[in-house]
C-alpha cells in the first residue's frame, strides 16, 4: 500500500464512527502485493506457457480428435485463469484507490502485459470457430473430456458470424490498451477526481460522489436539494469531457459493430447474455407501458405525502416525512442479512459468512475510491471480493444483501472451472436481487408498527423502480444516444435533451426537474464500461418477482432447486435454467407478472391512505 492510500484510509468521520467498524478488503489471497516476486513470477510463466501454447496448437486444431482438442481447452483455461488473476488484482487495487498514482500505473502495466502475452492466445478461439458443426459434432460425441466444455464450446461459436479475419482480430486485441480501455480509464479517474461543494446548513463541504449522492437519501430536505445543486454545477462544468467520452465510445463501438455485423447497438450485448434481441425489447416494451401504472402513480402518492402536487427532483428518494432515517450500524446490517440468508437456506448463509470471515468485503467511503458497489468474481481458484460505500442508511443494507447474493452466486458457480462459471447477464442479478427479497421480506414481517411497513414498503417499492424502471430507461437513454451517433457527433445539448426526455417519460408528471438535471447522465459508469447492460437490471428483478412468487406458493424443495440454478454457471441458458420453476422469459406473460408484483405493493401502500 502506498503512502498516499495509507493517509486516506487513516481519515475518519464522525458519520463513520457511529456506523462501527468498517471492514476493509483484504487482497493477499490474489498477490502480497503490487511489486511482489509473485506478480513477476505468474507473468513470466504464462508468457512462457501461452508462446508454447501457440507453437504446439496454432493452426492445428481442426485435425485434433476428441481427447486432444479437451486438453488444448483445459491447457487454454489454465493460462487464461493466471491471467485473470493478475487482472482482478489490479482491478481491485485500482478501485480501492483510483487516485493513487502508482495504483494507476500498475493497472495500466497490467493490461498492455496480460494484452501482450494474451496476442499469443487469440487464435484459439478462432480456429475453435471454423472447425465445422460435423467435426465437432463428430469429436464430442466420441469424447467425453470434450463434452465437458460442450456449454463453453456452445457459447464461443455464437459468434462465428461476427468474426473477423485473423489479423484483424489481433490488431483490435492489441490496440484496446489505447483504446476503449483508456476511456474508461479517463472516465473513472476523472470522476474519482471531483470535488462536490456542498452548501450545507451547517457549512459548505467538499465531498466525493458517492458521499454526495448518499445525501440525495438524507431525511434533510435542505441537504438533498444542496446535494443536487452540487451534483448539477460540478457534472455540468465537466460535461464537454464526459460528452467527448461517450461520442468517442458509441463511434468506436459504431465501428466495430459494423465491421462485425451487428444491426443494432445492444444486438452484441445480447449475444453476449446469450438472450434474443425479441425478448429484451419485449422486456423494455413492457417495462415502458408499465411506466403509468407505476412509477407515475407511486410519485404522485408519495408527492401527496410531503403535501405537494409535484415532487423535487431531489426528494424522489427521499424518506418519508415520518421516517426516522437512523443510520444502522454495520454489525447490525451484517446481522440483518445473514439471518435473511439463513433463514431460506443454511447452505446460502454458509457461503456468505464466508465473506465477513475472511476480509472479502471492502466498506468505507474514502477519497478516490470506486463509487457505488460491486462484486468481483476474480478466479474461481481464489474467490469473489465486494466492494460498497456502506453510509448506514436502510438502502446500504439492501446493497449489502444485493452485493452478497452476487458473490454467493459466483462462489457457487465457480465449481464449473474459470471458462463456465461465468453467469450470462440476463440470469446474473437473479441472486443478487433474490437476496435483496430475501431481506426486505423478512424485515417487513418484523415491522412492529404501521408507519414502519408503510416506510418499507416504500422503501422497497423505490428500490423495485430504480432496478426496474430506471435501467430501462437508461437502457432506453443508451439506444437512442448510440442511434443518433451513427448520424454524427452529438453535441452536449443534444444528449441532455435524449436524458431529459427519457425522464420525464419514465418518472412522469409528479416529477419536477430544474435546469441541472440535465446533466445527470454523466456520472453513471455503466454507459463508459458496460453499454447497454443495464436491462440486465431490470431482467433480474423482474425474474425474481416471478422466482420468489413460486417460492411462497410451493416453497418445498425450492432452496435446492435455486442453488442448483447458481451452481450451474455459465453452463444452461435462460430457458433451460427457469424451466425447473415453470417459468420461461420468452413469453410475455412472464414480464407482466414480475412487474404486477411491483403494482401490487403501490397497491398496498394506496390502501394504507384509505
Amino acid at each position: 500500500m502506498s503512502k498516499t492510500t495509507a493517509t486516506r484510509r487513516r481519515k475518519g468521520s464522525p458519520a463513520r464512527d457511529k456506523l462501527g467498524p468498517l471492514p476493509e478488503w483484504d487482497l493477499s489471497d490474489l498477490y502480497p502485493a503490487m511489486d511482489g516476486p509473485e506478480i513477476a513470477k505468474d507473468i513470466a510463466s504464462a508468457r512462457r506457457s501461452a508462446e508454447r501454447f501457440a507453437k504446439r496448437y496454432q493452426g492445428k486444431l481442426a485435425d485434433l480428435d476428441g481427447d486432444t482438442l479437451a486438453k488444448s481447452i483445459s491447457d487454454y483455461e489454465k493460462i487464461d485463469e493466471v491471467l485473470s488473476r493478475l487482472m482482478s488484482y489490479a482491478s481491485l487495487l485500482y478501485a480501492g484507490d483510483m487516485m493513487d498514482p502508482e495504483n494507476g500505473r500498475f493497472y495500466q502495466s497490467m493490461q498492455e502485459t496480460v494484452v501482450g502475452i494474451s496476442s499469443h492466445l487469440l487464435f484459439f478461439a478462432l480456429e475453435i470457430n471454423r472447425i465445422s458443426d460435423r467435426g465437432l459434432a463428430k469429436s464430442l460425441k466420441a469424447s467425453a473430456k470434450l463434452r465437458h466444455y460442450e456449454p463453453w464450446l456452445r457459447d464461443s461459436r455464437t459468434y462465428r458470424p461476427h468474426q473477423l479475419d485473423d489479423q484483424l482480430e489481433k490488431l483490435l486485441h492489441e490496440k484496446a490498451v489505447a483504446g476503449r480501455s483508456s476511456w474508461n480509464r479517463l472516465f473513472d479517474e476523472t470522476m474519482a477526481d471531483l470535488v462536490f461543494e456542498v452548501d450545507l446548513p451547517k457549512g459548505s463541504q467538499s465531498l466525493s460522489s458517492a458521499e454526495t449522492l448518499n445525501l440525495l437519501s438524507s431525511g434533510d430536505g435542505a441537504a438533498r436539494k444542496a446535494a443536487a445543486k452540487a451534483l448539477g454545477k460540478t457534472l455540468g462544468a465537466n460535461v464537454r469531457l464526459f460528452s467527448l467520452i461517450t461520442n468517442t465510445l458509441a463511434k468506436d463501438k459504431e465501428i466495430e459493430d459494423k465491421w462485425r455485423g451487428f444491426a443494432r447497438p445492444v444486438s452484441g450485448r445480447n449475444l453476449s447474455n446469450a438472450v434474443e434481441d425479441e425478448v429484451v425489447d419485449a422486456l423494455s416494451q413492457s417495462v415502458r407501458d408499465a411506466y403509468p401504472d407505476l412509477s407515475h402513480r407511486y410519485y404522485k402518492l408519495k408527492a401527496k405525502w410531503f403535501g405537494v402536487r409535484k415532487l423535487d427532483y431531489w426528494d424522489r428518494n427521499a424518506p418519508l416525512p415520518d421516517d426516522d432515517d437512523r443510520l444502522i450500524r454495520w454489525d447490525d446490517a451484517v446481522e440483518k442479512v445473514l439471518d435473511a440468508y439463513g433463514q431460506f437456506s443454511p447452505k446460502l448463509v454458509n457461503v456468505a459468512q464466508e465473506f465477513f470471515d475472511n476480509n472479502w468485503i471492502d466498506t468505507p467511503v474514502r477519497p478516490g475510491k470506486s463509487p457505488g458497489a460491486f462484486a468481483h468474481s476474480t478466479v474461481p481458484s481464489v474467490h469473489p471480493y465486494l466492494l460498497l460505500n456502506y453510509q448506514g442508511k436502510t438502502r446500504d443494507v439492501m446493497t449489502l444483501a444485493h452485493e452478497l447474493g452476487h458473490g454467493v452466486h459466483q462462489v457457487l458457480a465457480g465449481k464449473q472451472g474459470h471458462l463456465m462459471s461465468d453467469t450470462p447477464l440476463t440470469l446474473a442479478e437473479t441472486a443478487s436481487v433474490f437476496g435483496e427479497m430475501l431481506t426486505f421480506r423478512k424485515l417487513l414481517a418484523e415491522a412492529d408498527s404501521p408507519k414502519l411497513r408503510k416506510a418499507m414498503l416504500a422503501s422497497k417499492v423505490e428500490d423495485m423502480l430504480n432496478t426496474v424502471v430506471r435501467q430501462i430507461a437508461f437502457y432506453e437513454f443508451e439506444r437512442r444516444v448510440h442511434e443518433k451517433r451513427r448520424e454524427g457527433e452529438l453535441l452536449s445539448e443534444e444528449i441532455c435533451t435524449i436524458w431529459m426526455d427519457v425522464q420525464k417519460e419514465s418518472l412522469g408528471p409528479a416529477i419536477r426537474f430544474e435546469e441541472e438535471y440535465k446533466y445527470f447522465w454523466t456520472y453513471i459508469p455503466h454507459f463508459i464500461h458496460s453499454p447497454f447492460y443495464v436491462y440486465a437490471y431490470a431482467f433480474g428483478d423482474c425474474l425474481v418477482n416471478s422466482l420468489y412468487a413460486v417460492y411462497e406458493n410451493a416453497s418445498e424443495g425450492f432452496a435446492e432447486r435455486y442453488l442448483e440454478m447458481l451452481r450451474a454457471g455459465g453452463t444452461l441458458r435462460h430457458k433451460e435454467l427457469l424451466a425447473p420453476f415453470g417459468l420461461d422469459a420468452s413469453d410475455p406473460a412472464f414480464w407482466q407478472k414480475g412487474l404486477g408484483v411491483i403494482s401490487g405493493l403501490i397497491d398496498e401502500l394506496e390502501a394504507l391512505e384509505t
